[in-house]
């Protein structure tokens, strides 16, 4: 079932990319009605970052780039322990998992994928609106996921997720022979988005994305810039929002 839930999703981003201009004329945040951290520190496990990297070919395909996906990981990882210092909760890092533990996160991180897709087509972007979601924010994992909190130790769990297609040297040509002809050709395909979950029932509480990303991953310079848009308006205890600090891409 996770499966299926996966390839809407990919078949959801894909959508997303037809159409960039449509993104950028949305909201990219939202919070669950009434969520408010309770009262004194909270556990928030973090979830190492779900990260794709590749190459943009010119017919617009993407060629996936293991090498530039691992250093990208790497430099996701170490942006975000720099930029979750501040957060006002205990920050607890979700350890390595073997076996079934391992499959039912990949699970439950692809189920992310898919259910945040869907709160991003029928949620944040106006013209997609599903009637009876329009005025709410009401997105769940569901409450197995439970079991990864168990493992992890927290009651809150953040999911990072990001996507990068580079446009290469012939997609690059293309782009300047269709200005030239008067139609709009893309380069590259930066998408991202960070979720909270709560780890009790699997309700997603909060939620920041974006179709079109700055920052080049595969730095520290530009994953730092990253994982600033993704955590912009993370909730603070209280239930008070960070403020805006993102750079401009």
């Amino acid at each position: 079932m996770l499966n299926k839930w996966f390839s809407a999703a990919v078949m959801a981003v894909s959508l997303l990319v037809v159409a960039p201009s449509q993104a950028l004329a949305t909201e990219k945040a939202a919070v669950k009605e009434g969520f408010a951290f309770p009262d004194g520190p909270v556990k928030i496990l973090v979830f190492r970052p779900d990260v794709a990297v590749g190459e943009q070919s010119t017919g617009g395909m993407n060629e996936p780039n293991a090498e530039w996906t691992e250093q990208a990981r790497k430099e996701l990882d170490a942006a975000l322990q720099r930029n979750m210092s501040g957060v006002s909760n205990e920050l607890v890092n979700m350890p390595e998992l073997a076996g079934d533990d391992a499959a039912v996160l990949a699970d439950y991180q692809a189920l992310f994928q898919a259910v945040t897709n869907a709160v991003i087509a029928h949620k944040l972007f106006p013209g997609n609106r599903l009637p009876t979601k329009k005025e709410q924010f009401d997105w769940t994992l569901g409450p197995g996921i439970g079991r990864l909190g168990e493992v992890g130790g927290g009651e809150y769990g953040l999911f990072i997720y990001t996507y990068d297609s580079y446009g290469s040297a012939g997609r690059k040509a293309a782009q300047l022979v269709g200005a030239m002809f008067g139609f709009g050709i893309t380069s590259g395909v930066h998408i991202g988005y960070a979720g909270l979950v709560d780890m009790k029932s699997g309700d997603l509480v909060w939620i920041n994305a974006d179709v079109q990303m700055g920052g080049d991953v595969r730095d520290a310079e530009g994953a730092d810039k990253r994982i600033k848009q993704l955590l912009e308006e993370f909730p603070k205890r209280g239930g008070a929002l960070a403020p805006t600090t993102v750079a401009s891409k």
